[in-house]
């Protein structure tokens, strides 16, 4: 739980919006209420007082909230975090039951504001090229990794050595970019998942696609580390490569005719300022699936880094933020960029 509240308290526009105590409770019971706790947290986090806040109340409201995680066993970071968002999102429109939260697309709330993006899903009939679009909302990312059970795309043009995107590219080495393209790559859904496609009006093999159609202010990457199956269960720690700078725009939906002919645009100085990202938050597992620890590095300021291990707060380096194992990725829009 520390180091999601810590990547929370570092994301500029949640932080803006709690200090300005622009939270207005709607919660019949504001005792009750994440939204309020997250508002007390933030006020006393940037308090200025030196000694440890240990936030009890606000991880008993989350296990109140989220039954799945009550207990004590060591949870994982990445549950954790989309459990908090949905509890924050649910009471910021007043709800305590989640009937109201079913549809994030028609919500304004502030983390809908910061962590909602658009996630487009093509899907094209191999008989008469009809193409079936939907778009869900999104509040992170999940990357397969190389060394799972699902199969994986060889690296990309450029990793045999040289910098693409931001990130360094050794031979043999993994980056985020790698993950990504293989995201967004069209996937043959084969014979046993037909769909009835409504030009051919029958049952057909189809091929489906996965673009960004709308990029959230905060974007949260989640390096699947963990694998769970009938056979086995093992965490993967084939280590990646990220970049301190990211640029999104090869992988929007407005890329993907490019991207189907297998070209990916390299990221330039362009108009596409919108689309990129500076990171500002990383955290990281160390140990084992069954027994493990959760630290994170938090971007105080611009190339100022701390590793926050619980209560023992100490500097860091940029070369020891990009080593790291990587396992949840913080990025902001640079248009947020601070000094």
């Amino acid at each position: 739980m520390n180091c999601i509240v810590q990547a929370l308290t570092h994301t500029p526009l949640l932080r803006d919006f709690f200090l300005s105590d622009r939270h207005k409770c709607e919660m019949q019971s504001p005792s009750s209420c994440l939204v309020c706790e997250m508002s007390t947290l933030f006020q006393e986090f940037y308090s200025g007082h030196r000694s440890p806040h240990i936030p009890y109340r606000l991880l008993h409201l989350v296990w109140t909230h989220a039954r799945h995680l009550a207990g004590y066993e060591q949870q994982d970071a990445h549950e954790f975090l989309i459990a908090a968002l949905d509890v924050l999102h649910r009471h910021c429109k007043g709800d305590d039951n989640g009937k109201k939260a079913n549809n994030p697309n028609h919500c304004n709330c502030i983390i809908d504001q910061i962590f909602t993006g658009g996630l487009q899903s093509d899907v094209t009939c191999q008989v008469c090229h009809g193409v079936s679009t939907t778009i869900d909302p999104f509040w992170d990312i999940s990357l397969d990794l190389p060394g799972s059970s699902t199969p994986f795309w060889p690296l990309s043009p450029g990793s045999e050595g040289g910098t693409v995107n931001g990130e360094s590219h050794v031979s043999g080495t993994t980056t985020l970019t790698d993950c990504l393209r293989r995201f967004t790559r069209p996937e043959h859904l084969g014979s046993s998942a037909k769909i009835k496609c409504s030009g051919c009006h029958s049952y057909q093999e189809s091929t489906k696609q996965l673009t960004m159609k709308k990029l959230p202010i905060v974007a949260c990457f989640h390096l699947k580390r963990f694998e769970h199956s009938a056979k086995l269960r093992r965490k993967i720690t084939t280590y990646v490569s990220f970049p301190l700078e990211l640029d999104m725009t090869p992988f929007m939906a407005s890329s993907k005719e490019s991207r189907m002919n297998g070209q990916y645009p390299q990221p330039t100085d362009s108009l596409n300022n919108d689309n990129k990202y500076s990171l500002f938050a990383v955290v990281n597992h160390q140990g084992t699936l069954e027994s493990g620890h959760y630290t994170s590095f938090i971007r105080q300021h611009k190339d100022q880094w701390f590793k926050c291990d619980d209560a023992i707060i100490t500097k860091a380096t940029i070369k020891d933020v990009l080593d790291s194992e990587g396992y949840l990725l913080f990025y902001h829009k640079k248009f947020l960029e601070y000094e």
